[in-house]
Protein backbone atom coordinates (compact mmCIF):
# COMPACT_ATOMS: atom_id res chain seq x y z
CA UNK A 1 0.00 0.00 0.00
CA UNK A 2 2.84 2.36 0.89
CA UNK A 3 4.50 1.72 -2.49
CA UNK A 4 1.22 2.45 -4.32
CA UNK A 5 0.76 5.71 -2.42
CA UNK A 6 4.32 6.76 -3.20
CA UNK A 7 3.83 5.93 -6.88
CA UNK A 8 0.63 8.01 -7.05
CA UNK A 9 2.40 10.90 -5.37
CA UNK A 10 5.24 10.75 -7.89
CA UNK A 11 2.70 10.82 -10.71
CA UNK A 12 0.74 13.71 -9.27
CA UNK A 13 3.63 15.99 -8.32
CA UNK A 14 4.57 16.95 -11.92
CA UNK A 15 0.91 17.61 -12.78
CA UNK A 16 0.46 19.83 -9.74
CA UNK A 17 3.71 21.65 -10.46
CA UNK A 18 2.42 22.72 -13.86
CA UNK A 19 -0.21 24.99 -12.25
CA UNK A 20 2.13 27.96 -11.78
CA UNK A 21 -0.69 30.50 -11.40
CA UNK A 22 -3.89 29.89 -9.46
CA UNK A 23 -6.73 31.96 -10.91
CA UNK A 24 -10.14 32.84 -9.51
CA UNK A 25 -12.37 33.93 -12.41
CA UNK A 26 -15.58 35.78 -11.64
CA UNK A 27 -17.76 34.38 -14.45
CA UNK A 28 -17.49 31.39 -16.80
CA UNK A 29 -16.55 33.45 -19.86
CA UNK A 30 -13.57 34.91 -18.00
CA UNK A 31 -12.69 31.44 -16.73
CA UNK A 32 -12.72 30.17 -20.32
CA UNK A 33 -10.40 32.99 -21.34
CA UNK A 34 -8.05 32.36 -18.43
CA UNK A 35 -7.81 28.67 -19.31
CA UNK A 36 -7.39 29.45 -23.00
CA UNK A 37 -4.49 31.86 -22.38
CA UNK A 38 -2.95 30.06 -19.40
CA UNK A 39 -3.18 26.50 -20.70
CA UNK A 40 -1.36 23.91 -18.63
CA UNK A 41 0.31 26.51 -16.43
CA UNK A 42 -2.83 27.78 -14.70
CA UNK A 43 -5.43 26.34 -12.38
CA UNK A 44 -8.76 28.12 -12.77
CA UNK A 45 -11.70 28.26 -10.38
CA UNK A 46 -14.89 29.96 -11.63
CA UNK A 47 -16.85 31.65 -8.84
CA UNK A 48 -20.20 32.41 -10.51
CA UNK A 49 -22.57 29.92 -12.16
CA UNK A 50 -23.36 30.14 -15.85
CA UNK A 51 -27.13 30.56 -15.46
CA UNK A 52 -27.24 33.49 -13.02
CA UNK A 53 -27.11 37.22 -13.65
CA UNK A 54 -23.64 38.31 -12.46
CA UNK A 55 -25.05 41.72 -11.51
CA UNK A 56 -27.02 40.27 -8.63
CA UNK A 57 -24.96 37.62 -6.87
CA UNK A 58 -23.98 37.61 -3.21
CA UNK A 59 -20.50 37.03 -1.82
CA UNK A 60 -20.34 33.40 -0.71
CA UNK A 61 -17.84 31.37 1.35
CA UNK A 62 -16.89 29.35 -1.75
CA UNK A 63 -15.90 32.58 -3.52
CA UNK A 64 -13.78 33.68 -0.57
CA UNK A 65 -12.10 30.28 -0.46
CA UNK A 66 -11.19 30.51 -4.16
CA UNK A 67 -9.86 34.05 -3.71
CA UNK A 68 -7.89 33.10 -0.62
CA UNK A 69 -5.90 30.54 -2.64
CA UNK A 70 -5.59 32.64 -5.79
CA UNK A 71 -2.56 34.37 -7.26
CA UNK A 72 -4.79 36.23 -9.71
CA UNK A 73 -8.44 37.23 -9.90
CA UNK A 74 -9.77 37.64 -13.44
CA UNK A 75 -12.90 39.82 -13.49
CA UNK A 76 -15.09 41.40 -16.15
CA UNK A 77 -14.87 44.78 -14.43
CA UNK A 78 -16.65 48.08 -15.18
CA UNK A 79 -18.60 47.43 -11.95
CA UNK A 80 -20.36 44.32 -13.25
CA UNK A 81 -19.35 42.41 -10.10
CA UNK A 82 -19.47 45.41 -7.75
CA UNK A 83 -22.29 43.90 -5.67
CA UNK A 84 -20.23 40.91 -4.54
CA UNK A 85 -16.58 40.80 -5.65
CA UNK A 86 -15.22 43.53 -3.31
CA UNK A 87 -16.93 41.85 -0.35
CA UNK A 88 -15.59 38.44 -1.36
CA UNK A 89 -12.05 39.81 -1.74
CA UNK A 90 -12.28 41.48 1.65
CA UNK A 91 -13.45 38.23 3.22
CA UNK A 92 -10.65 36.29 1.54
CA UNK A 93 -7.95 38.41 3.24
CA UNK A 94 -5.51 37.79 0.39
CA UNK A 95 -3.39 40.85 -0.31
CA UNK A 96 -2.29 39.47 -3.71
CA UNK A 97 -5.75 39.89 -5.27
CA UNK A 98 -6.69 43.25 -3.77
CA UNK A 99 -7.67 45.90 -6.33
CA UNK A 100 -4.58 47.75 -7.46
CA UNK A 101 -2.28 44.78 -6.87
CA UNK A 102 -0.63 42.65 -9.56
CA UNK A 103 -3.04 39.82 -8.81
CA UNK A 104 -6.14 41.86 -9.71
CA UNK A 105 -7.17 41.92 -13.39
CA UNK A 106 -10.26 43.52 -14.95
CA UNK A 107 -10.88 42.80 -18.61
CA UNK A 108 -12.91 45.97 -19.15
CA UNK A 109 -9.87 48.10 -18.29
CA UNK A 110 -8.19 46.97 -21.51
CA UNK A 111 -10.84 47.76 -24.12
CA UNK A 112 -12.81 50.70 -25.48
CA UNK A 113 -16.17 50.53 -23.69
CA UNK A 114 -19.60 51.49 -24.99
CA UNK A 115 -21.26 54.19 -22.89
CA UNK A 116 -18.21 55.11 -20.84
CA UNK A 117 -18.49 58.38 -18.94
CA UNK A 118 -22.28 58.42 -18.70
CA UNK A 119 -24.11 59.89 -15.69
CA UNK A 120 -24.04 57.95 -12.43
CA UNK A 121 -27.67 58.84 -11.67
CA UNK A 122 -29.54 55.76 -10.40
CA UNK A 123 -32.82 57.29 -11.58
CA UNK A 124 -31.67 56.10 -14.99
CA UNK A 125 -31.66 52.49 -13.83
CA UNK A 126 -28.73 50.17 -13.19
CA UNK A 127 -26.24 52.38 -14.99
CA UNK A 128 -22.49 51.82 -15.38
CA UNK A 129 -20.55 55.12 -15.50
CA UNK A 130 -17.43 53.12 -16.43
CA UNK A 131 -19.22 51.86 -19.52
CA UNK A 132 -21.13 48.79 -20.58
CA UNK A 133 -19.38 45.80 -18.95
CA UNK A 134 -20.76 43.07 -21.24
CA UNK A 135 -17.85 43.01 -23.70
CA UNK A 136 -17.53 39.23 -23.37
CA UNK A 137 -20.09 38.64 -26.14
CA UNK A 138 -17.78 40.51 -28.54
CA UNK A 139 -15.12 38.05 -29.74
CA UNK A 140 -12.80 40.82 -30.97
CA UNK A 141 -12.73 42.50 -27.60
CA UNK A 142 -12.24 39.13 -25.92
CA UNK A 143 -9.14 38.65 -28.08
CA UNK A 144 -7.83 42.04 -26.93
CA UNK A 145 -8.49 41.16 -23.30
CA UNK A 146 -6.79 37.82 -23.87
CA UNK A 147 -3.64 39.62 -25.01
CA UNK A 148 -3.68 41.84 -21.92
CA UNK A 149 -4.19 38.79 -19.74
CA UNK A 150 -1.21 37.09 -21.38
CA UNK A 151 0.93 40.09 -20.47
CA UNK A 152 -0.24 39.92 -16.86
CA UNK A 153 0.35 36.18 -16.61
CA UNK A 154 3.80 36.71 -18.06
CA UNK A 155 4.65 39.14 -15.27
CA UNK A 156 3.44 36.68 -12.64
CA UNK A 157 5.19 33.72 -14.29
CA UNK A 158 8.10 35.09 -16.30
CA UNK A 159 9.42 31.65 -17.25
CA UNK A 160 6.31 31.03 -19.38
CA UNK A 161 5.74 34.53 -20.77
CA UNK A 162 6.24 33.48 -24.40
CA UNK A 163 3.85 30.55 -23.91
CA UNK A 164 1.05 32.87 -22.77
CA UNK A 165 1.65 35.35 -25.59
CA UNK A 166 1.59 32.57 -28.18
CA UNK A 167 -1.70 31.24 -26.85
CA UNK A 168 -3.23 34.72 -26.92
CA UNK A 169 -2.11 35.15 -30.52
CA UNK A 170 -3.61 31.77 -31.43
CA UNK A 171 -6.91 32.74 -29.75
CA UNK A 172 -7.06 35.96 -31.77
CA UNK A 173 -6.30 34.10 -34.99
CA UNK A 174 -9.11 31.62 -34.26
CA UNK A 175 -11.53 34.53 -33.79
CA UNK A 176 -10.39 36.44 -36.86
CA UNK A 177 -10.82 33.33 -39.00
CA UNK A 178 -14.48 33.12 -37.91
CA UNK A 179 -15.40 36.81 -38.05
CA UNK A 180 -16.07 37.02 -41.81
CA UNK A 181 -18.61 34.19 -41.61
CA UNK A 182 -20.33 35.70 -38.57
CA UNK A 183 -20.58 39.09 -40.27
CA UNK A 184 -21.82 37.57 -43.52
CA UNK A 185 -24.54 35.63 -41.69
CA UNK A 186 -25.68 38.81 -39.95
CA UNK A 187 -25.85 40.96 -43.10
CA UNK A 188 -29.58 40.37 -43.64
CA UNK A 189 -30.55 40.63 -39.97
CA UNK A 190 -33.43 43.15 -39.76
CA UNK A 191 -32.75 44.20 -36.19
CA UNK A 192 -33.21 43.03 -32.64
CA UNK A 193 -34.92 43.84 -29.37
CA UNK A 194 -32.80 42.80 -26.41
CA UNK A 195 -33.83 42.34 -22.80
CA UNK A 196 -30.78 44.18 -21.42
CA UNK A 197 -27.76 45.90 -22.94
CA UNK A 198 -25.76 42.67 -22.64
CA UNK A 199 -25.42 41.98 -26.37
CA UNK A 200 -24.78 45.56 -27.51
CA UNK A 201 -21.11 44.89 -28.25
CA UNK A 202 -21.94 41.90 -30.44
CA UNK A 203 -24.63 43.81 -32.33
CA UNK A 204 -22.19 46.67 -32.92
CA UNK A 205 -19.54 44.26 -34.15
CA UNK A 206 -21.99 42.66 -36.59
CA UNK A 207 -23.67 45.90 -37.67
CA UNK A 208 -27.12 44.81 -36.48
CA UNK A 209 -29.45 47.59 -35.29
CA UNK A 210 -30.82 47.37 -31.74
CA UNK A 211 -34.44 48.52 -31.99
CA UNK A 212 -35.21 48.52 -28.30
CA UNK A 213 -34.94 46.82 -24.93
CA UNK A 214 -37.51 44.92 -22.92
CA UNK A 215 -36.28 46.73 -19.82
CA UNK A 216 -37.63 50.30 -19.65
CA UNK A 217 -34.38 51.22 -17.87
CA UNK A 218 -31.31 49.05 -17.25
CA UNK A 219 -32.02 46.67 -14.39
CA UNK A 220 -35.73 47.56 -14.23
CA UNK A 221 -38.07 44.66 -15.16
CA UNK A 222 -40.35 45.13 -18.18
CA UNK A 223 -43.63 46.91 -17.49
CA UNK A 224 -46.91 46.56 -19.38
CA UNK A 225 -46.75 50.21 -20.37
CA UNK A 226 -43.24 49.91 -21.76
CA UNK A 227 -44.00 46.71 -23.68
CA UNK A 228 -47.11 48.29 -25.19
CA UNK A 229 -45.01 51.26 -26.24
CA UNK A 230 -42.50 48.94 -27.95
CA UNK A 231 -45.32 47.23 -29.85
CA UNK A 232 -46.66 50.56 -31.10
CA UNK A 233 -43.20 51.68 -32.22
CA UNK A 234 -42.26 48.43 -33.96
CA UNK A 235 -45.53 47.26 -35.49
CA UNK A 236 -45.07 46.62 -39.19
CA UNK A 237 -41.31 46.15 -38.88
CA UNK A 238 -39.32 42.95 -38.89
CA UNK A 239 -36.95 41.76 -36.22
CA UNK A 240 -36.23 39.24 -33.48
CA UNK A 241 -36.36 39.33 -29.69
CA UNK A 242 -33.35 37.90 -27.87
CA UNK A 243 -32.84 37.38 -24.16
CA UNK A 244 -30.59 35.25 -21.99
CA UNK A 245 -31.25 32.06 -20.08
CA UNK A 246 -31.51 33.86 -16.74
CA UNK A 247 -33.87 36.61 -17.93
CA UNK A 248 -37.65 36.12 -17.67
CA UNK A 249 -39.41 35.18 -20.88
CA UNK A 250 -42.77 36.93 -20.47
CA UNK A 251 -41.78 40.21 -22.14
CA UNK A 252 -40.24 38.46 -25.13
CA UNK A 253 -43.25 36.20 -25.49
CA UNK A 254 -45.55 39.25 -25.43
CA UNK A 255 -43.66 40.88 -28.31
CA UNK A 256 -43.65 37.55 -30.12
CA UNK A 257 -47.46 37.40 -29.96
CA UNK A 258 -48.07 41.04 -30.77
CA UNK A 259 -45.45 41.53 -33.51
CA UNK A 260 -45.11 37.98 -34.82
CA UNK A 261 -41.37 38.17 -34.23
CA UNK A 262 -39.30 35.16 -33.20
CA UNK A 263 -38.31 35.29 -29.52
CA UNK A 264 -35.26 33.25 -28.58
CA UNK A 265 -33.57 32.55 -25.27
CA UNK A 266 -29.79 32.10 -25.42
CA UNK A 267 -26.86 31.52 -23.10
CA UNK A 268 -24.55 34.47 -22.49
CA UNK A 269 -21.96 32.45 -20.55
CA UNK A 270 -20.18 29.25 -21.48
CA UNK A 271 -20.43 26.30 -19.05
CA UNK A 272 -18.32 26.63 -15.92
CA UNK A 273 -15.78 24.25 -17.45
CA UNK A 274 -16.23 25.71 -20.93
CA UNK A 275 -13.56 25.88 -23.62
CA UNK A 276 -13.10 28.22 -26.54
CA UNK A 277 -15.13 25.82 -28.65
CA UNK A 278 -18.06 26.33 -26.26
CA UNK A 279 -17.52 30.07 -26.64
CA UNK A 280 -17.50 29.93 -30.44
CA UNK A 281 -20.63 27.75 -30.39
CA UNK A 282 -22.35 30.31 -28.17
CA UNK A 283 -21.50 33.15 -30.57
CA UNK A 284 -22.72 30.98 -33.46
CA UNK A 285 -26.06 30.60 -31.72
CA UNK A 286 -26.44 34.35 -31.25
CA UNK A 287 -25.56 35.00 -34.89
CA UNK A 288 -27.96 32.34 -36.18
CA UNK A 289 -30.74 33.71 -33.97
CA UNK A 290 -30.58 37.12 -35.64
CA UNK A 291 -32.37 35.95 -38.78
CA UNK A 292 -36.18 35.49 -38.48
Amino acid sequence: MRRISLLLLLILIPALAQANVRIAATVPNMGMLAKEIGGEHVQVTVMAPADRDPHYLDARPSMMAALRRADLVVAVGAELEVGWLPAAIQGAQNRRVQEGQGGYFEGAAHIERIGEGGPADRSGGDVHPMGNPHFYLDPERMATVGEALAQRLGRLDEANQDYYLERAADFRQAIESRLPDWKEQAEDAPGVVLYHKDADYLMKLLGVPVKGYLEPLPGIPPTAQHLASLVRELRGEQGVVLYTNFQPSQGGEFLQRELDWPARQLASQVPVDGTREHYFQMINQWVEALTP
